[in-house]
């Protein structure tokens, strides 16, 4: 049986797109979220996505996609599946940060202009409750043990550590100036927070949310990923296109390595040593090798690249 051009095509994305795994680039300036085979470093496929597009957050199981829509007022449901965008939720003004719980159930959505986060149920994303934090909020990571969700607010320069099973504020720490973005290490006992305008990297342990260090960094950093077993820290900085290493054991910076323009989002491989890395002014994603401070290869993608939170599936 010969197939038509239109039928190989279908075959030829449908076959990668059935393992894992993947980057979802969310592309604010154009509408769309990019499907990265990061098994290939191509982009497999674009979905649109109204209200520009900016946050996003990769369910643990694979299954879906949530990725943050400002000026929709929600968020978009990308099934990981079919490639299709199945549902678009409103939940606030100014939703931007968004995290997944490891359990795949619920989702965690910052609103930067009312001051709060969402809780949902992801099975049928029903609002669960509000929390009121600090102003601003942007970025959201919860801790690998579902205990915790740590909250950056950053016009009030701190991070705020919410107790899950009663959905309480129980401690607000202060922190750099504006942070934004902050990832937790894999026993969950360090929460890094990088500061945008002080151009540093908060050192928290989670136990007590106390700062135990302050590592500074270049020109505005925005993001924070880790990668070879927590032993490195790779914060972008979005002023001068780079990507700042910390060794986590001695607490400072070790190597910078140029990126593209304006780098934002940064997520990492499942191998523990790539790390990719959104360009919102190049409309691309560096890919970086962890050991040897290298890119190793870059990506066109779509419009104002952002891709702010955990993007790559598991």
């Amino acid at each position: 049986m010969k197939l038509s051009a239109v039928a190989l095509a279908t075959v030829f994305f449908a076959m990668p797109l059935a393992a894992a795994p993947f980057a979802y680039i969310s592309n604010q300036l154009g509408d769309s979220v990019s499907i990265v085979d990061i098994s290939q470093n191509k982009v497999a496929a674009t979905v649109a996505v109204a209200g520009k597009p900016a946050g996003v957050a990769v369910a643990p199981d694979g299954k879906r996609c949530y990725i943050s829509t400002p000026e929709a007022h929600g968020f978009a449901v990308l099934d990981t599946q079919s490639q299709k965008i199945i549902a678009t939720v409103k939940v606030s003004d100014g939703a931007l940060g968004i995290a997944v719980s490891p359990d795949s159930k619920r989702i965690y959505v910052a609103d930067w202009y009312n001051h709060s986060v969402a809780v949902l149920e992801a099975e049928n994303y029903a609002v669960v409750t509000t929390i009121a934090v600090g102003q601003s909020p942007s970025g959201l990571m919860v801790s690998p043990d579902n205990r915790w969700l740590y909250v950056a607010n950053r016009l009030d320069n701190s991070v705020s550590k919410i107790l899950l099973s009663t959905h309480e504020v129980v401690k607000t720490t202060t922190v750099g100036t504006h942070p934004f973005g902050l990832i937790v290490d894999s026993t969950g006992q360090r929460l890094y927070v990088a500061n945008v305008q002080s151009d540093d990297v908060s050192v928290l342990e989670t136990a007590s949310l106390r700062v135990i260090a302050t590592i500074k960094v270049n020109m505005l950093p925005y993001a924070a990923a880790l990668a070879i077993n927590d032993s490195r820290l790779l914060v972008t900085n979005q002023d001068d296109g780079s990507v700042s290493v910390i060794d986590t054991d001695a607490l400072k910076e070790i190597g910078l390595i140029r990126v593209g323009d304006k780098p934002e989002g940064i997520s990492t491989h499942p191998d523990d040593r790539h790390v990719y890395v959104a360009n919102w002014f190049d409309n691309s994603v560096s890919v970086i090798d962890a050991k040897t401070f290298k890119v190793v290869d870059t990506i066109k993608t779509g419009e104002g690249s952002r891709a702010f939170g955990q993007f790559i599936s598991k």
